[in-house]
């Protein structure tokens, strides 16, 4: 289906914003800004944007097709002007992505588990594949072989997912508690890799608080700086929330570097939303 295609888009790709692919920041844009106008935007409008994060006409327009091949985006024509609108996969990764990457709460223990068990016959091993890939993609950790563990939160997601992948003739969900006898705090490190975490939260922090920091120096700042700023924050930030499922914090490292990785973020965008709405609203929509 174009649906696991796509939700690469939303992930894929090497960490950070000065880093990050022309696709990345397009999908990044739409997702901030195209669903006002029924998920469309005009290709002049993109690439005037897109050139705003030096981002070239001919990487904009072949990034666009790699999109639309992914079945992302469709093209559309609007009062004569050329453009692509989401798709309705496309429609509904950014709405998942939505409830991941502005979610600030954590879980917590009393919430409990979700626990995927999932069986797939060694004829059909290239589901398994596919089934492994997309419980990862939503968070899940490796409890057991065949056991897959994630916060009791990403149940919806993961319901959603498994149908839309026509994966749940092969998988069971379950609500579950730690009772005994491990360690819990323990155990996490070995169903999920902290130290990655660690690591990427770290390059995210060392990569936009000198941004930040920037902006605190500031009275005010142009619309155009705050868009550019804002697009790269996200961008940088998005694919986090995939990676940490929202750990419960008594489960974690004192201090969790993710806590303050998450404070930055949600920080920044409160200060830069704003700005570069108008930004977007005066070259897109006036």
């Amino acid at each position: 289906m174009a649906i696991t295609a796509a939700g690469e888009a939303f992930t894929d790709g090497e960490f950070g914003a000065r880093s990050a692919q022309p696709r990345q920041f397009i999908v990044t844009v739409y997702g901030l800004y195209a669903r006002e106008d029924g998920g469309w935007l005009s290709v002049a409008s993109l690439i005037t944007l897109l050139a705003d994060l030096d981002i070239d006409e001919p990487a904009v327009r072949s990034s666009i097709s790699r999109l639309k091949r992914r079945g992302i985006l469709v093209a559309e024509r609007r009062g004569g002007a050329a453009g692509y609108a989401l798709s309705e996969e496309g429609l509904a990764l950014l709405r998942e992505g939505d409830e991941r990457i502005f979610r600030r709460e954590r879980s917590t223990l009393d919430e409990g588990w979700l626990l995927a068990v999932f069986s797939v016959p060694e004829s059909e091993r290239n589901k398994r594949h596919v089934l492994r890939t997309q419980l990862t993609r939503l968070g899940f950790g490796t409890a057991a072989p065949g056991v897959w563990i994630a916060p009791a939160h990403l149940h919806h997601a993961t319901a959603t997912m498994l149908r839309q992948q026509d994966l749940d003739g092969y998988a069971d969900l379950f609500r579950a508690d730690h009772l005994s006898f491990a360690d819990v705090a323990a155990k996490m490190r070995q169903w999920w890799d902290l130290d990655e975490l660690e690591r990427q939260y770290t390059a995210f922090l060392d990569d936009q608080e000198p941004v930040w920091q920037r902006w605190r120096r500031k009275r005010a700042g142009d619309d155009r700086e705050a868009f550019v700023d804002y697009v790269r924050v996200l961008t940088s930030w998005r694919r986090l929330p995939y990676l940490d499922p929202g750990l419960p914090c008594e489960l974690l490292p004192t201090d969790w570097v993710g806590s303050r990785a998450a404070d930055l973020f949600f920080t920044m965008r409160e200060r830069l939303e704003s700005g570069a709405q108008e930004h977007v609203s005066a070259i897109a929509f006036s």
